[in-house]
């Protein structure tokens, strides 16, 4: 068990085409996570929902993001930084006319609990 308080950073994206969820997700998949990592995150994950057996038939699931810092400060320093350019880079190949919407989420990690 672990308690050290890093930083989660997770972005939430909803589709409403599913060829452009396939392409957002090559994107991640061929560059973007590491980028975010060699940018100062302590890893990536790339997160693909699945959809409930009840979904209605047009449904689109969604994608998520998560990146850890090793504190709010390193996460502020990434935002201030090299987070201009990667989100510039996305939202250029991802406006919201393409039919995707970005939440973004913040969360401090005060407990952990590992097997």
């Amino acid at each position: 068990m672990a308690d050290d308080a890093q930083f989660l950073y997770s972005v939430r994206s909803t589709f409403r085409d599913g060829a452009v969820r396939a392409e957002f997700i090559a994107w991640l998949r061929h560059g973007h996570l590491a980028d975010v990592v060699k940018a100062g995150a302590m890893d990536a994950e790339l997160v693909e929902f699945e959809l409930a057996a009840d979904a209605p038939a047009n449904s689109i699931a969604d994608v998520e993001t998560r990146y850890h810092f090793a504190s709010r400060a390193a996460f502020d320093k990434y935002t201030a930084g090299p987070a201009v350019a990667l989100r510039a880079e996305g939202a250029a190949k991802f406006p919201p006319s393409r039919g995707i919407v970005m939440t973004r989420g913040f969360a401090q990690s005060t407990l952990r609990v590992d097997s």
